[in-house]
């Protein structure tokens, strides 16, 4: 399987900044497992957007996975009860 490449859209990483240090560095290294295997068992189809979330505790990590460049794009990380406000 193909290695993907990650970025991280400016908001997202500005939801970033504003998470506990805590959960950041959990956050950090389950969006780092993503480019070995982009839907990892827990992964999820969104219904209603394009793209697939992840769990990470009580943080939500949106994402698009681009299959024909090998690219993923972190589109959206915030809590769990406000992340599906797009």
């Amino acid at each position: 399987m193909a290695k993907y490449r990650i970025t991280i859209k400016k908001s997202a990483a500005k939801e970033l900044e504003a998470i506990p240090r805590k959960d950041l560095r959990r956050i950090v290294k389950r969006i780092g497992s993503l480019a070995e295997n982009p839907r990892p068992p827990g992964s999820q189809k969104l219904s209603a957007h394009q793209g697939h979330r992840i769990r990470q505790g009580d943080y939500r990590i949106v994402y698009s996975i681009n299959d024909e460049n090998a690219l993923i794009d972190i589109v959206k990380i915030g809590h769990r009860r406000e992340i599906y406000r797009f």
